[in-house]
């Protein structure tokens, strides 16, 4: 064979071998048609925007950023907190955009980029419920194609959104929140406090009892001792920068008032939440994702699954942010789990 007959041939076999790839759904990109923005009034600022809200305490704005088209799936991110922000969500766009998944990220009121109102009646549960579901309506969410996601406290927020409103949801993940936060409590006290250095531990405590939880030997001594062993299992040095700039970014205020000064274990407005019997309520389809080395007990994560009527558990090796310490599991499940809607 000649070499004009040896290259044609070998170009013939590149492009049969691409078509089959694409045939059989490995070609790792969307479809061209997730790159179209003529449909979206946010094109041109690309994707973000401010969505207003109203509240009994008056109105708001929050902001949003789309990324993608997809109108059969628009997955709605809530971060934890409260009072974080979207940033530490960005490991998504290494993962969501192939899948073809229309995703949103958001910041809630006080918290990021959304307005930051001084007036603590509104930092309420039902409050933060109406306000998702504004937020739903303004980026066209339906029964036929609006999931959420919520990791951490946006993880109550979706389960409490769901109880209200699962006539408005497709589909939800539960993303390393138990649906109790005594029981979480009990957790952090019984197994994994016990574990700690006591030391340490005593002396976080003394600073929890004499009011001490700003001055910075408090976070310095749970980051090494706390943080780095359950919420992202690195040495905090080696912490990916939307981390660091969404911890920096804390609305402190917001947190403190409803979660504690930290998160080891909660003392805040949520003390006493606990929906765990409510979750036979819940009738979409729903992941729960756990962390094996997570603040939140894997074994009752995996009850939870059982509870949901269609509950599905992703259990990782991972923290509290296992999309990031146990990446590669927290992404082959989640995409696994999302393209059941696409």
């Amino acid at each position: 064979m000649n070499r004009s007959l040896l290259m044609l041939a070998s170009a013939g076999l590149l492009v049969v071998a691409g078509c089959r790839n694409a045939e059989d759904g490995r070609a790792d990109a969307p479809p061209a048609s997730y790159y179209d923005n003529s449909g979206h009034e946010d094109a041109w600022s690309g994707g973000a925007r401010m969505v207003p809200i109203s509240t009994p305490k008056g109105n708001f704005r929050v902001w949003v950023k789309r990324v993608g088209n997809n109108p059969h799936l628009k997955l709605l991110l809530l971060h934890g907190g409260p009072g974080a922000t979207h940033e530490y969500f960005e490991a998504f766009d290494s993962f969501l955009p192939k899948e073809g998944v229309e995703y949103y990220y958001y910041d809630q009121l006080g918290s990021g980029f959304s307005d930051q109102p001084d007036d603590d009646d509104l930092w309420t549960i039902p409050r933060f419920v109406s306000e998702v579901d504004q937020v739903r309506a303004a980026i066209g969410g339906t029964k036929d194609n609006f999931c959420l996601l919520g990791h951490s406290w946006g993880g109550i927020l979706a389960m409490e959104y769901a109880l209200a409103h699962q006539d408005q949801v497709k589909c939800l993940i539960i993303s390393n929140m138990m649906a109790s936060i005594p029981a979480y409590n009990d957790y952090a006290r019984q197994v994994l406090e016990p574990q700690m250095d006591q030391a340490a531990l005593k002396r976080i405590l003394d600073m929890e009892k004499t009011g001490k939880t700003e001055q910075p030997d408090y976070m310095g001594l749970l980051v090494p001792n706390w943080y780095s062993q359950h919420i992202l299992r690195r040495p905090a040095d080696q912490w990916p920068d939307p981390v660091n700039r969404g911890f920096g970014h804390l609305n402190r205020h917001i947190y403190v008032l409803m979660q504690g000064p930290s998160e080891m274990g909660a003392s805040g407005r949520l003390e006493r939440w606990d929906r765990f019997a409510d979750l036979k309520r819940i009738t979409v389809p729903t992941l729960v994702i756990s962390g094996k080395y997570d603040t939140m007990d894997p074994a009752y994560m995996a009850a939870m699954a059982r509870q949901l009527p269609k509950g599905e558990l992703a259990a990782t090796n991972g923290g509290h942010m296992a999309f990031y310490d146990d990446q590669p599991t927290y992404f082959a499940k989640l995409t696994a789990f999302l393209r059941k809607f696409k």
